[in-house]
């Protein structure tokens, strides 16, 4: 396939590898809804939509461990179509973790199916932020980049391809707790007693989360969602200390790119002006937020992405269908909407479900884009 060169430059100073773009999108809906675009039926895709709920993603599965599924291009490749192929979503997002990255500075990273991602090692002082590693996302994570590349291949320009990141705090969350926590009591110990270390922190997580997004968009990702999951634990005055101006400077630096910049809390409802002072393009709403009340209280100033609740789809079909349309009722007409759930997709629901809730959106959602392109 011919293909467009152009290049990049990041606003952290990092020269971007030279950027490889496909031709046009056969599918853009998700690209066009990001920008506020007409289209002609809402696109949709699903967080987590390559994962333990389809039967061809556990097989793949069965080929290696987690960490090694995300290193492996052949293997990322492979699960990322899946459900382009078996859901018809409007874009695929590279199959991959968080907190690849923060490996990727020198901390050890395990995953077991009973408790997640662990980090035996956890910072505790400042000598720990010290010690971990400068990062260059080409040498480090290349793997990344080289799956990006592989995707967008055998894509073929059906849909976008969407690179991600986990966000400085999200990913702090991790390297301070060790592990996955209900409370996050030792970030926000941290936050109280040495609020200069996790500032340090913070800003380390910066740069190296900028950078990693710069190059998934020049090995060819059409747009980027960053994933600050944990942030809705904070208060919006902590939120706007120790979110808001980190997020701000990544933004800054992948909207240089071109391309648009999706930011995800779950438990966003305190915190969706903020978020959109950020200068991202679209926010992705979790499903305790009335999608309505999103709609007036940004304004406009950026898409809406969401936001159904993920336990809907343990429903039968009517009832998936009935909800859908209660979400996209709740949005109304005009652009700037790309349906998602409000988190990802949990692992026992039944493909069909999925299956039909992407049908249940295209199909309802037309009535309220009879202008669109």
């Amino acid at each position: 396939m011919r293909r467009r060169v152009l290049t990049a430059v990041g606003a952290t100073g990092y020269d971007a590898p030279r950027m490889t773009r496909p031709l046009p999108l056969k599918n853009d809906r998700v690209l066009r809804a990001f920008r506020k675009q007409p289209v002609d039926v809402t696109p949709v895709w699903i967080m987590r939509q390559a994962g333990r709920y389809m039967p061809e993603y556990r097989a793949i599965r069965a080929k290696a461990d987690f960490l090694t599924l995300c290193k492996t291009p052949d293997l990322v490749t492979e699960a990322t179509l899946l459900p382009i192929d078996l859901l018809d979503v409007d874009a695929a997002i590279i199959f991959s973790d968080i907190l690849i990255p923060v490996e990727a500075m020198g901390m050890e990273l395990v995953f077991t199916d009973a408790r997640g991602p662990q980090l035996p090692k956890p910072i505790r002082d400042r000598g720990d932020v010290e010690r971990l590693k400068a990062f260059d996302p080409e040498t480090l994570t290349g793997f990344v980049m080289a799956s990006i590349r592989q995707t967008n291949r055998a894509l073929d320009g059906r849909v976008p391809l969407l690179g991600f990141a986990g966000a400085p705090f999200t990913l702090a969350t991790y390297m301070v707790e060790g592990e996955t926590s209900k409370h996050f009591y030792r970030i926000k110990r941290l936050a109280y007693e040495d609020p200069s270390l996790l500032h340090r922190l913070l800003e380390r997580l910066t740069g190296v989360v900028a950078e990693y997004l710069v190059a998934q968009v020049a090995a060819g990702a059409h747009a980027v969602q960053l994933f600050d999951t944990w942030a809705g634990a904070l208060s919006p005055d902590d939120y706007a200390t120790w979110c808001v101006p980190y997020t701000t400077r990544i933004v800054d630096a992948v909207k240089r790119t071109g391309v648009p910049v999706v930011l995800y809390v779950n438990g966003s409802g305190t915190l969706l002006e903020a978020m959109a002072d950020t200068g991202v393009d679209v926010i992705s709403v979790d499903w305790r937020v009335d999608l309505a009340d999103a709609k007036r209280r940004v304004g406009g100033r950026v898409a809406l992405q969401g936001n159904l609740d993920p336990c809907a789809l343990y429903a039968g079909p009517d009832v998936i269908r009935r909800e859908a349309t209660r979400v996209l009722e709740k949005y109304g007409p005009g652009p700037g909407h790309v349906f998602n759930l409000g988190h990802g997709i949990l692992p026992d629901i039944p493909v069909p479900h999925a299956k039909a809730l992407v049908t249940a959106v295209h199909e309802e959602s037309r009535v309220y884009h009879r202008s669109g392109a």
